[in-house]
């Protein structure tokens, strides 16, 4: 006989089924049932967390491993961009035929004045150019254009203080980065009078004459005497269309 003290639970067919809920208890159906409907819902959670992992870390992977392949093919998309395009648009430039004038130019780079001659200066743009193996005869042919759209065109910049060539090593034109220095200066010239502006966004006029020159200082004049000798050719003149009958002898 057990102790007044020991408690004993009574055994399952002890159980009294009549009272709320006790049924339920005992009926591994109704478990059952829960346990289905919920593990369809966590199962398909999980599925997705680990699909998100897997391709979030190959995606991000992918990128590192290859990042620098892609930014460099993002680097040449956008060099694919036709310089003279944008900045054509940069600056608003006027239909290809809206002006025609013509100026002269000279560039002297430590007194070596750059010969302008040869092939790959001449017809290097459509709205501005030097052509028939002239020197230093510039045309222009739409309205707006700067001078940028030239020196562009030859692989060249300038700058207040810099004038950058970037020329084949081949040809016997001078290239690298020259600026100005303690004995070495960059002035621009217009028509005979200094030009303290950026010289690469000029428009120029007809007969105008330009200079730019790098290096000595006292080598200005004579740099200006030679520019005033070169001749500027007139505009030819458009011929009007005769609109009236033919006369006949």
């Amino acid at each position: 006989m057990p102790e007044d003290n020991d408690k004993i639970l009574p055994k399952d067919f002890d159980s009294d089924y009549s009272l709320p809920g006790r049924f339920e208890e005992d009926n591994s159906e109704y478990f059952d049932a829960e346990s289905v409907k919920s593990k369809p819902k966590n199962r398909e959670i999980l599925v997705i967390a680990v699909v998100f992992v897997i391709v979030s870390t190959g995606f991000f992977s992918y990128y590192f491993m290859n990042q620098n392949e892609i930014d460099s093919q993002i680097i040449q998309n956008a060099i694919k961009v036709d310089p003279e395009k944008k900045l054509v648009n940069q600056y608003g430039v006027g239909k290809y035929g809206s002006d025609h004038s013509h100026a002269a130019i000279a560039v002297f780079v430590d007194g070596e004045k750059l010969n302008f001659d040869m092939p790959q200066f001449q017809l290097s743009s459509k709205y501005i150019h030097l052509e028939n193996h002239n020197p230093y005869l510039i045309h222009k042919h739409a309205t707006g254009v700067p001078l940028e759209m030239l020196f562009a065109s030859f692989g060249m910049k300038i700058t207040s203080d810099c004038i950058i060539l970037s020329y084949d090593k081949s040809t016997d034109i001078k290239t690298g980065r020259f600026c100005t220095g303690q004995d070495q200066s960059l002035v621009f010239y217009v028509n005979g009078e200094e030009y303290y502006s950026d010289i690469s966004q000029y428009v120029l006029e007809h007969n105008d004459r330009i200079l730019v020159s790098f290096g000595d200082a006292e080598s200005i004049s004579e740099h200006l005497a030679y520019l005033e000798s070169l001749r500027i050719l007139d505009i030819p003149k458009k011929t009007i269309p005769y609109s009236g009958n033919d006369i006949s002898f």
